[in-house]
């Protein structure tokens, strides 16, 4: 009887369907100077659903970057007015955090000079300055890192630009969220921290 139920354990195991494969969330921006992917932080977990739940509705896709300024950030997703974000679908609680900073590749949520420092939904930057933007540090939330695609921002912040440092030719965003497994992600150069 013990054999039986060994093979019937067995051949269950065999049957059983597998386990699916992990994935991970990944922003990516698509534009004509190339594309660009982004890890998202588990550590600032509404700014991540917020960007995930925009991209998956298409928001941006018929937006620009409309503020490069080399050495500092490639910023789009909204009008940058004197009026602030008030086109903004909804603001954000700021997410700081200490071990999250604004270094090369950082992407971080805009937002206009309102004292509780919420950050418009819509509104994104990545910081371009290779020495990083540390007096945005615990003032502007960080929830993404660019680990491909630098060379395009870089590429992307060098255009010309009118007096408001808006590009003189749109940068049009086609922005995403990937699923990608842990094997996948390694190919593009990103290793999981599990």
């Amino acid at each position: 009887m013990p054999n039986v139920l060994l093979l019937i354990v067995y051949l269950f195991t065999l049957c059983s369907p597998p386990k699916p494969e992990k994935t991970y969330p990944i922003g990516q921006i698509k534009t004509n100077k190339g594309e660009v992917l982004f890890w998202l932080y588990d550590e600032t977990p509404n700014h991540k659903a917020s960007f995930m739940k925009l991209a998956n509705q298409g928001y941006w896709d018929t937006l620009t970057f409309n503020r490069v300024i080399n050495n500092f950030v490639a910023q789009g997703g909204c009008p940058d007015t004197p009026a602030g974000f008030a086109d903004s679908p909804y603001l954000l609680k700021p997410e700081f955090r200490p071990t999250i900073r604004h270094i090369y590749g950082a992407v971080g949520a805009g937002r206009d000079n309102n004292p509780q420092m919420l950050s418009a939904g819509c509104q994104f930057y990545i910081v371009q300055n290779k020495k990083g933007e540390h007096r945005l540090d615990d003032k502007f939330t960080v929830f993404g890192q660019v680990f491909k695609g630098m060379d395009v921002i870089d590429a992307i912040v060098a255009v010309k630009t009118d007096s408001t440092d808006t590009p003189l030719s749109p940068i049009k965003l086609d922005v995403n969220v990937l699923n990608l497994s842990a094997a996948e992600l390694k190919k593009l150069g990103y290793m999981v921290k599990d």
